[in-house]
């Protein structure tokens, strides 16, 4: 099995409750299986960003040591994700002149255009982690997505950039190089659990994943084949948990067992909730722990509808809602959320993938699995660009693989 395997792939979810860890492979046929995956907590981590580098890298360290066991491939390298309430989106959009009327757009034309687009656009705190392509013009003629090898003599483009504080990234990739892990390329968690969970169809037709982790939710729409937003808010699953050991009067541990047994986001469940704290049995009427629960749901949708208002897509997604993360786990929160924010609603979870791969098609393991699919695609993109170098002596643009990336995706 192992002289099938061309390449692997391995993606890294750091989240401020919990690590995750994802290793694939990928056949001659370009199928991805699933070789590899662990989870464990996590620490040193606040609000999706690190507070301290030792807690992240010990809990990375510890984490890939089952993986790499499981998987039999030592883990140098990965795809990692980046949180936190910084990471956001800007449209930008630049204007060259490439020659005359009779001159071929080429890759040098594209990596220029880009890099005037960008220049000045975003502050200097930030550093920029894509820049998606959502339109080029040509000599006056929009709309188009591949210009290449078209004729003309100015060219346009207007574009999505997504990024961070620097600060946080630098402590990202400081935390995972302790951690003895090179990290690629850096990617907002809901972003990769998108590549995981959404079809061609639906980025085309307009469709928004909602990633619900331990304490922030992302916010991701698509629209066109491409993204285009991105917004991170400061509420979380753990906050459900937080509410109910404040309100219930007591530990966090049992309200959090609370949440996972008994809670529901249909709120149709009538008996009140018995449980057993230290061989004593502590009984909570079940109005109490609904009210607890319906008004941080309240709170964490609402914050979601103001992103989707804020990119101007609220009530305008064809395709729907996606939930992801550990917190799309709740029973019945597809009912909850369509009501609130009024879209179709459904649950994502990664698929067509071989290997070990039941193991994690969950909602939680969403972003994990998208970022060892993107490790798999720029292991392929750089076999790529290294096979034509060879055979070419001209240079090529330093955005162009960048921009052969997001074309995949």
């Amino acid at each position: 099995m192992n002289d099938e395997i061309v390449k692997y792939a391995v993606g890294i979810d750091l989240g401020t409750e919990n690590v995750r860890a994802v290793v694939g492979s990928v056949g001659k046929d370009g199928k991805v299986s699933v070789i590899g995956y662990n989870e464990g907590k996590n620490a040193g981590m606040r609000k999706g960003v690190p507070v301290n580098l030792a807690g992240p890298a010990e809990q990375i360290d510890a984490m890939l040591k089952e993986v790499e066991r499981m998987s039999g491939y030592e883990v140098k390298s990965g795809v990692i994700s980046v949180n936190g309430v910084q990471v956001s989106t800007a449209k930008v959009e630049g204007m060259i002149a490439v020659g005359t009327a009779e001159h071929e757009v080429n890759a040098e034309d594209m990596a220029r255009v880009e890099e005037v687009s960008v220049a000045g656009r975003v502050p200097a705190n930030r550093e920029i982690l894509d820049v998606i392509p959502l339109e080029y013009v040509l000599d006056g003629v929009g709309g188009l997505r591949d210009p290449r090898g078209m004729k003309g003599s100015r060219l346009e483009m207007k574009a999505s950039v997504v990024s961070a504080l620097s600060q946080n990234t630098e402590n990202v990739r400081r935390a995972a190089v302790a951690a003895e892990v090179q990290p690629t390329r850096l990617v907002p968690s809901v972003v990769a659990a998108a590549r995981a969970v959404l079809s061609e169809r639906q980025m085309e037709n307009g469709v928004a994943v909602v990633d619900i982790g331990a304490t922030t939710t992302g916010v991701a729409v698509f629209e066109g084949g491409y993204l285009q937003y991105v917004g991170v808010v400061p509420v979380g699953s753990n906050n459900i948990s937080n509410d109910l050991a404040i309100l219930l009067e007591v530990g966090i541990e049992t309200a959090e067992e609370i949440k996972q047994r008994f809670v529901t986001a249909g709120f149709d469940a009538e008996k009140d909730v018995t449980i057993k704290v230290d061989r004593e049995e502590m009984v909570f009427p079940r109005e109490k722990v609904d009210a607890v629960v319906r008004d941080r749901l309240d709170d964490i949708f609402d914050k979601v509808r103001k992103e989707l208002k804020k990119a101007g897509y609220d009530r305008r997604l064809p395709e729907g809602i996606i939930l992801t993360g550990g917190g799309a786990k709740m029973k019945d929160i597809v009912i909850y959320a369509k009501s609130v924010l009024e879209a179709a609603v459904k649950i994502g979870v990664p698929k067509d993938l071989g290997g070990v791969s039941e193991a994690v098609s969950r909602p939680e393991y969403a972003a994990t699995v998208g970022l060892m699919l993107m490790s798999a695609e720029g292991a392929a993109e750089a076999a790529g660009a290294r096979a034509k170098a060879k055979k070419s002596s001209g240079k090529v643009g330093s955005g162009i693989l960048g921009f052969l990336k997001r074309i995949k995706f």
